[in-house]
């Protein structure tokens, strides 16, 4: 026995060049698993629209901060979010657009480790901004969100051009089920409503009414609550399924005593399981009304093709036209929300009851004397719930709550 190790230790040192292939095939293949167990997986993702933003919501295994870059490509202008490295789960290859900025969403994935690419193809000529924000999800899951707004003074040169004679290398498809190369997988369909989908109000509850409100939203009862308490009364409420809304409601509500005022709800339930329903509250002045207020509503309809007819330079049209403005709605609209500031405090206080500081806040920063250099601000003046104070053009106050599907929440 031991003559016969002896004579195995000598062939294996007598081929070293053997010994070495194994011993790196060996290194390579630990490696490789070490990888997969620790690799961030993209699991999900979504288009929807909540209120005027355009809302990308990705599901991913653990928190990551992906790639956000602007391009064009063949003369289309392209937001694309990489996550190298990253392994694709149950993804769709192609997304409906919002029938706004985004014509559709496309999923690239490189072999296995080599990341997923995600790809905003976007209507030409549709100047927009946009935000990123990690939120965490159920389950130990992180919510990836990229929200898009349509923005007149925003400048599309600073998009990277890819000349169309010489397209960008594609990463190859993981292979899925047994599908033909023109064919693209099918969307995932809506959960039931036992996996956290759109749920017809039941017994007494009475489409558009508060007690409907407070169902969908249980996180934001105590608000919508003291809305109901203080006059508003829902004066239209919408419901979608279509590409980019799907399973969606919106709902406005109104008061007669504060005529300036307006509250707007957006309710997006989860269109896949494990994900959270995402409940939106804002109060505006957007009600406001005089010369000022009609002339720039008009001007944000602009298309691009009218001020380029115009203007040298979407600049211009922003410097000359709409800042102006700007710095008068601000003013207007500070004034409104001083005069009604218990309202804005008292929905501050109700939206936030931890935290009472954020009403103090919130009314110092619409206190802050107007510069006739100002382009517009916004702040973020809570995190749980998410809560941001917008000062350009007509001010408002929004608030974000998560929900997990039955009543919970993050």
């Amino acid at each position: 026995m031991a003559a016969n190790g002896i004579i195995g230790i000598q062939a294996w040192a007598a081929k070293p060049g053997r010994s070495l292939a194994w011993l790196l095939l060996l290194l390579f293949c630990l490696s490789h698993h070490a990888w997969g167990a620790g690799a961030v997986e993209v699991r999900r993702l979504g288009l929807s629209k909540v209120a005027e933003d355009t809302l990308l919501t990705v599901i991913l295994s653990q928190a990551a901060i992906p790639r956000v870059s602007s391009r064009e490509v063949s003369g289309k202008p392209q937001l694309v979010v990489d996550f190298p490295g990253a392994r694709a789960g149950h993804l769709p290859r192609h997304l409906e657009g919002d029938e706004l900025l985004v014509q559709q969403v496309l999923t690239e994935t490189a072999a296995p480790g080599g990341g997923v690419r995600i790809i905003l193809d976007l209507f030409p000529e549709k100047p927009f901004t946009y935000w990123k924000m990690n939120r965490p999800g159920a389950g130990g899951q992180t919510m990836f969100m990229l929200g898009l707004k349509a923005d007149p003074k925003a400048r599309p040169v600073q998009a990277r051009v890819v000349p169309s004679t010489e397209p960008e290398p594609v990463p190859t498809a993981t292979p899925r089920e047994e599908l033909p190369e023109t064919e693209t997988m099918p969307d995932p369909s809506p959960p039931g409503e036992d996996e956290g989908g759109y749920q017809e109000p039941k017994g007494n509850v009475a489409p558009g009414s508060f007690a409907e409100l407070r169902r969908l939203m249980p996180k934001a009862a105590q608000l919508l609550q003291g809305l109901e308490t203080e006059g508003w009364v829902v004066s239209e409420s919408n419901r979608y399924d279509r590409p980019g809304r799907r399973l969606s409601r919106d709902f406005m509500l109104n008061n007669h005593k504060y005529p300036e005022l307006v509250v707007k709800i957006a309710y997006l339930p989860a269109n896949v399981p494990n994900t959270p329903n995402i409940d939106i509250i804002m109060l505006s002045t957007e009600n406001l009304t005089g010369e000022d207020a009609t002339k720039y509503r008009g001007l944000r309809q602009w298309s691009f093709a009218k001020i380029k007819g115009k203007y040298e330079d979407i600049g211009d049209f922003f410097d000359d036209a709409l800042k102006p403005l700007r710095v008068k709605l601000r003013e207007q609209t500070k004034s409104v929300a001083l005069k009604d500031a218990a309202v804005f405090q008292n929905f501050l206080k109700l939206a936030c009851p931890t935290n009472p500081q954020v009403a103090d806040q919130v009314m110092q920063h619409v206190r802050a004397k107007v510069s006739p250099r100002f382009e517009g601000v916004q702040f973020t003046v809570s995190e749980n719930p998410l809560i941001i104070l917008n000062l350009v053009d007509f001010l408002y106050v929004k608030v974000y709550y998560l929900e997990t599907p039955g009543g919970g929440g993050q």
